[in-house]
């Protein structure tokens, strides 16, 4: 069977086209500036060349008919016709306490994710925009909704309670959620398999590092605490969000640069981060090139960034009384060699090393501790839309 995996945010739509047997994947791409002129849908089928065509999206309900045209196409489509997509996996972002676990989208679960708008307002809204669509276009076709918060719902109430009156949680469910669930998941179990190793028996740290960024603890298999909280801006400093801090300091900033809570929160989650320390930039690849010039911010911006990320790890250690390997994934956990070994130097007490020259690879699954380091320290490349095939495939299966 085929699924097709969509992505949808507020002007974009990222989809993959999956052979859920072999798990090859037979085409992928994006649509850009959705309801926005310009817009415009690259398609690259596998094996192929990659192809951009500009066209009018004013609605998600044209990008995904687009999307559905090219997978179609007689010149490089993938497929005869839209019958041989067997199910569409839909990444949905937050789906509050309610649901532990991938669901067959129907209409009291649409209902129920809409309720969540209020806690992810820029990204529940845009997947469900897209789940109509596709429901619209491919009204016989199951829809499964993979929920980024799902994975964390095993959280103990002592890990996701803030100190805030209980009554805020009982009337508005302020609570810790975690999100990058999906990710962790699929690292977590692919750790675990890479090792040759039953996952029920491991305590594992997965760093999910990119311009969003979070770790996770994982014990025998099941998340036990998480950085992002409510919402994705607490935890790590992060490409242009602040992560944790002193809450009084909205207050000062308000008063002291007479902005409204609007401005307040656009400092925090646009402004900050190593974007903000360094003043240059929110890629890690452009303060690398600063730092080694000299650039005074672009080191501490990677500094605090590398000390905040070793603080959770030290925490989850604690946390789970024991680590059995730590693991590094998503765009800067795959690929930046000198943010892994100085995360890593602050656990030489341990008894962990890492080997120069496997610290190197980018992108390829690798243990790059060395062979006498107390605890393996790894890189598993993550992969969110196999991980929601997969997902969406032991959904449908069972009905």
């Amino acid at each position: 069977m085929n699924v097709l995996v969509i992505n949808c945010g507020s002007s974009s739509l990222k989809y993959q086209l999956i052979d859920s047997v072999s798990e090859r994947v037979l085409a992928k791409g994006l649509c850009e500036r959705i309801g926005i002129e310009g817009s415009r849908i690259v398609y690259q089928p596998a094996g192929g060349e990659k192809r951009t065509t500009e066209s009018p999206m004013p609605t998600h309900k044209q990008a995904i008919q687009l999307v559905l045209d090219s997978l179609v196409n007689p010149e490089d489509g993938v497929i005869q016709s839209l019958d041989e997509v067997g199910a569409v996996g839909h990444r949905v972002v937050h789906g509050g306490e309610k649901y532990a676990s991938s669901v067959l989208l129907t209409d009291e679960v649409l209902e129920a994710v809409e309720e969540c708008n209020d806690l992810a307002p820029l990204h529940n809204p845009a997947n469900l925009i897209g789940i109509r669509a596709c429901q619209e276009l491919m009204p016989d076709t199951p829809m499964v909704g993979v929920f980024d918060t799902a994975f964390h719902q095993t959280m103990p109430q002592k890990a996701f309670m803030y100190g805030l009156p209980y009554e805020y949680y009982e009337k508005y469910k302020i609570r810790k959620y975690g999100f990058h669930g999906t990710s962790h998941s699929f690292v977590s179990k692919r750790t675990a398999q890479f090792l040759g190793r039953d996952i029920k028996d491991m305590k594992i740290i997965v760093c999910h590092l990119g311009n969003g960024a979070s770790i996770s603890a994982v014990d025998k298999g099941a998340s036990i605490d998480t950085t992002m909280g409510m919402t994705p801006l607490e935890g790590l400093v992060m490409g242009t969000r602040s992560g944790d801090l002193d809450p009084s300091i909205i207050e000062f900033l308000m008063h002291k640069e007479n902005l409204d809570i609007e401005g307040a929160m656009k400092v925090l989650n646009k402004e900050s981060g190593v974007y903000g320390l360094s003043g240059l930039s929110s890629d890690f690849r452009d303060l690398e090139t600063a730092a080694e010039n000299g650039n005074e911010r672009a080191i501490l911006a990677r500094a605090v960034f590398n000390y905040r990320a070793a603080k959770f790890i030290g925490s989850y250690i604690a946390a789970m009384n024991g680590v059995d390997a730590i693991v590094f994934t998503a765009g800067l956990g795959e690929n930046d060699s000198l943010v892994r070994k100085d995360i890593c130097s602050y656990f030489g007490y341990m008894g962990i090393a890492l080997d120069d020259e496997a610290n190197k690879v980018r992108g390829e699954e690798k243990v790059i501790s060395t062979a006498d380091s107390k605890i393996p320290v790894l890189v598993i490349p993550t992969n969110e839309e196999l991980a929601i095939a997969r997902e969406t495939m032991e959904i449908v299966s069972d009905k």
